[in-house]
């Protein structure tokens, strides 16, 4: 029986970056969450038929909430929902799944790697059919329904058992429990040499933060290239994180650094976020950077199996550093610079202009999926380790004497209010036009801008990206506000500068930026506008 319930329209439903993200408390008003993906159901075209996949990180009211879409899909004509065992699937791997089956769409829930538990975050987010996050002009569709909604529909029946795997009947519609892990893993064994890194003897320590990757780990690293048991530290999942913060930065995963910094460390270290899509890369005493990350993958991606043949390109987000693109040029490659948000490079791998991507946010990612994928950059790194033989401090130094060295930090100021933080970007915007020219120390100013991209697959134009900042030299500094929270807002200022390979190149990175943060706040007003004298975070 289908039941078609009143409701009423929420009017902060507006997706975000990554889709829907609110304090668990605010998705547990009545027929909160049940709205939005009512919302979703009724801008998706083709449903009628079609396969869904359902998976989330095992956060707080990620069981509840999937009981209730699966219902609601067989409410709305879907003919099959494939979810991960338990609810749980990290994002790359859901993202595989929806390719992999065909599927119409993916509904995740996730806050990514934001925290979790009764008092904390959760959030629901659209894939489309190439595994992808939902476009803009879906998740502004979406939005637009959510604002008019009166009613959802949703089968009367008791939730499925999502811990025991096989099939399943709800309504009429097929419900298919999957091991989580399986498909993804015999996708990476497809890409990377798993026998030569089984052979070069790496030791490793792997934090998988008690969030969605340590199932995949566990399987990969311990069972399928044999590292040690332990090698994954926090390796289930749980609702609250284990009252961790899940984001792979060197504040929130202090102890993993702490052990890599240590005499004795392993040869490499790592971790991942909550859904698994972001990664954290230290050697033995040294940490990479994001932005340095994937400028040194995309230089050695040919020693892996699945990139052999080369790239196509490498596509970067805007606030992420200039190091990727002289790798491009080496290459004889095109590079991209986007808007922040992986959806943007969904359009340039379909069209095959681009095989790698990164964020400075810890994302990076091939076209095996259509997401960022922690563990993907994990062992493509352990792959060039066991391909080389050399360390990971030795490749970094390799690479910095070949193509120079960005130096470069993000400094998040988070929940800063968020009428202070919107009054710093307009009277930043308004004073973009007589910036150039000006001195701030030993800088000057030689152009800033408000970026905007205009996609070169479908023409399609994202304005008021991030206030861009370039300085005589080419250092540059990058300030916005961040679309991933849930409370409040966080203003991310972004601070590079580049030495050539005849420059230092193993100075301490606070130093070298030491100029353009003092820059920063006399250019914005940081200080000023929201009271802060230092950042909450850098990485």
């Amino acid at each position: 029986m289908i039941e078609t319930v009143a409701t009423t329209p929420y009017s902060d439903q507006k997706p975000g970056t990554s889709g829907l993200r609110k304090k668990v408390r605010v998705f547990q008003q009545p027929h909160y969450a049940e709205n939005f993906i009512q919302s979703v159901f009724d801008v998706v075209e083709g449903k009628a038929g079609a396969t869904l996949v359902i998976g989330g990180d095992g956060r707080f009211l990620n069981r509840e909430v999937i009981g209730k879409a699966i219902r609601m899909a067989a409410a709305n004509g879907f003919a099959r929902v494939v979810v991960g065992q338990g609810g749980i699937l990290s994002t790359p791997a859901a993202s595989n799944l929806v390719r992999r089956r065909g599927a119409i769409g993916g509904l995740i829930l996730s806050a990514s790697h934001n925290p979790g538990g009764p008092d904390e975050d959760f959030g629901i987010k659209y894939n489309i059919a190439n595994g992808g996050p939902a476009p803009e002009a879906i998740t502004d569709a979406i939005f637009r329904r959510t604002t008019t909604l009166d009613n959802y529909r949703i089968a009367a029946a008791p939730d499925v058992d999502i811990d025991t795997l096989g099939t399943s009947e709800v309504a009429g519609m097929t419900v298919e429990v999957i091991d989580p892990v399986a498909d993804y893993a015999d996708l990476m064994e497809r890409l990377f040499d798993f026998p030569a890194i089984r052979a070069a003897g790496l030791s490793m320590a792997f934090d998988a933060m008690s969030a969605v990757t340590g199932p995949y780990a566990v399987e990969i690293f311990e069972r399928r290239l044999g590292f040690a048991p332990g090698t994954v530290r926090n390796a289930v999942p749980l609702e609250d994180f284990g009252g961790h913060h899940p984001d792979p930065n060197l504040v929130h995963a202090r102890a993993l650094y702490d052990a890599m910094m240590a005499p004795d460390a392993p040869d490499f270290g790592a971790a991942s976020d909550g859904d698994g899509d972001r990664n954290l890369i230290i050697g033995r005493g040294i940490f990479i950077t994001p932005s340095d990350s994937l400028a040194m993958l995309a230089a050695n991606a040919q020693l892996a199996p699945g990139y052999a043949v080369g790239l196509r390109g490498i596509a970067r987000s805007m606030p992420t550093s200039a190091a990727a693109d002289r790798v491009a040029a080496a290459l004889g490659i095109p590079a991209f610079e986007t808007p922040t948000g992986w959806k943007f490079f969904g359009n340039l791998l379909d069209a095959g202009m681009a095989t790698i991507c990164g964020e400075e946010s810890a994302g990076t990612g091939s076209d095996h999926v259509r997401e960022k994928d922690g563990l993907w950059a994990v062992l493509l790194w352990l792959n060039i380790l066991a391909a080389t033989g050399r360390s990971v401090a030795e490749i970094a130094r390799e690479h910095w004497t070949r193509f120079g060295r960005n130096y470069y930090a993000r400094h998040d100021y988070e929940g800063v209010d968020s009428a202070a933080a919107d009054a710093l970007m307009r009277d930043l915007r308004a004073a973009l036009d007589t910036l150039p020219g000006r001195g701030f120390g030993a800088l000057t100013v030689v152009e800033a801008d408000d970026f905007a991209y205009r996609d070169p697959t479908d023409a399609s134009v994202s304005a008021h990206q991030g206030v861009r900042v370039l300085f005589e030299g080419g250092s540059r500094v990058v300030f916005r506000l961040s679309g991933t929270g849930t409370s409040g807002a966080t203003l991310r200022v972004y601070l590079e500068r580049y030495e050539p390979p005849v420059g230092d190149l193993a100075a301490e990175t606070g130093a070298m930026l030491a100029d353009l943060v003092a820059a920063a706040d006399a250019i914005a007003g940081i200080t000023r506008h929201t009271g802060r004298t230092a950042p909450d975070v850098i990485t």
